[in-house]
């Protein structure tokens, strides 16, 4: 069956619903496919969303590839799906819109002056496309019945830890208003610098929230009323992810993490989801063995790259031995510095 390749366009409501029903329809669709996170993408971190549809000959939907493209002074340029997404590749129902829909990320790449294109997850593309299975694993696992059953499915020395986090003195609010992303910026933007890494525009967290609207939220825990750790989390067809989460230099020593992420589970469980996306984590390092801690298994993710010829692959992994001195530096600065200057690198990371 020959199929048709287009741009959609994103500003059309009756375009951006028709996409949102066929995702939702798609036993392999992630939240990234939905056209919420393109346009929020785009919102929030000043980059351009292309997203390439192949229909029939009738008309119908067969398949949909999100793409970002990324332009950093410091990174370069590529096109990505989908940008700032754990997940995102090409999404099809039927074989045949595969190569097609590869192929036109090419050639858009090519137009946009985009020396690589970056697929992470789906099918793979064809020929000529780099398979990367190695680099990056995802934590996934079903929700128990309640807070009880959740505390035994724990291994039982992370189980024991998560019980001093249950008894001390932490609380626990739910949110996406105004405090509530204050709440998340502070927590966040001293939790990623002192990992060494830039924070992501305000702007970005905000378009997320306003795109997914209820589903989506902030949960926050606070150790005498401080903010000491939170969580931005998606919640998707059953599935919660928590997705933009991290604790200040006290929630170690306070266990604040391990009680964000339980109480998450509360109240995605209270919400209805019966499953826990955890996220990935690059393997070998501490994150992926925190999520293994809690009894989550760890699955490769498979990802698909092609660069132009002669262009060394894009590389913005902080495990990179070539960020090591900068890196150390970051964490060095003042937090007002690092959350000042973060914004501008970090949107460029994609």
């Amino acid at each position: 069956m020959t199929l048709a390749i287009r741009t959609a366009d994103l500003s059309d409501l009756r375009e951006q619903a028709r996409l949102r029903a066929w995702v939702d329809a798609q036993p392999e669709a992630t939240p990234f496919h939905l056209p919420e996170w393109s346009l929020a993408i785009a919102k929030g971190c000043r980059q351009s969303a292309h997203l390439l549809v192949a229909e029939t000959g009738s008309g119908a939907l067969a398949g949909i590839l999100p793409l970002t493209a990324i332009a950093s002074p410091l990174f370069g340029r590529a096109l990505v799906s989908a940008g700032f997404g754990v997940g995102g590749g090409i999404l099809a129902d039927r074989e045949s819109a595969v190569a097609p829909l590869a192929a036109a990320a090419w050639d858009l790449a090519g137009r946009l002056r985009c020396a690589s294109v970056d697929l992470r997850g789906g099918p793979c593309p064809g020929a000529g496309w780099h398979r990367d299975d190695s680099t990056y694993v995802g934590f996934v696992r079903p929700l128990a019945g309640d807070d009880e059953a959740e505390l035994l499915a724990v291994p039982r020395k992370q189980r024991a830890e998560l019980r001093k986090a249950l008894a001390a003195d932490l609380t626990v609010d739910t949110g996406s208003d105004r405090s509530a992303r204050r709440a998340h910026r502070a927590v966040y933007g001293a939790s990623v610098r002192n990992l060494g890494t830039p924070v992501f525009p305000a702007a970005l967290f905000a378009a997320v929230l306003e795109a997914f609207g209820p589903e989506a939220d902030i949960l926050t825990v606070r150790h005498q009323g401080t903010p000491v750790a939170s969580v931005l989390s998606l919640y998707w067809r059953g599935t919660v992810y928590p997705y933009w989460g991290g604790g200040t230099e006290a929630a170690r020593g306070l266990r604040a993490n391990d009680r964000m992420y339980f109480a998450l589970m509360g109240h995605a469980r209270a919400r209805g989801c019966t499953r826990f996306d955890f996220g990935r984590s690059k393997l070998g390092t501490g994150a992926a063995a925190f999520k293994k801690n809690w009894g989550f298994t760890p699955e490769p993710l498979v990802y698909f790259s092609r660069h132009a010829e002669g262009a060394a692959p894009r590389s913005i992994n902080p495990l990179d031995p070539k960020y090591r001195l900068q890196i150390a530096a970051w964490k060095r600065l003042p937090l007002w510095a690092a959350n000042r200057m973060g914004p501008w690198i970090a949107r460029g990371l994609g």
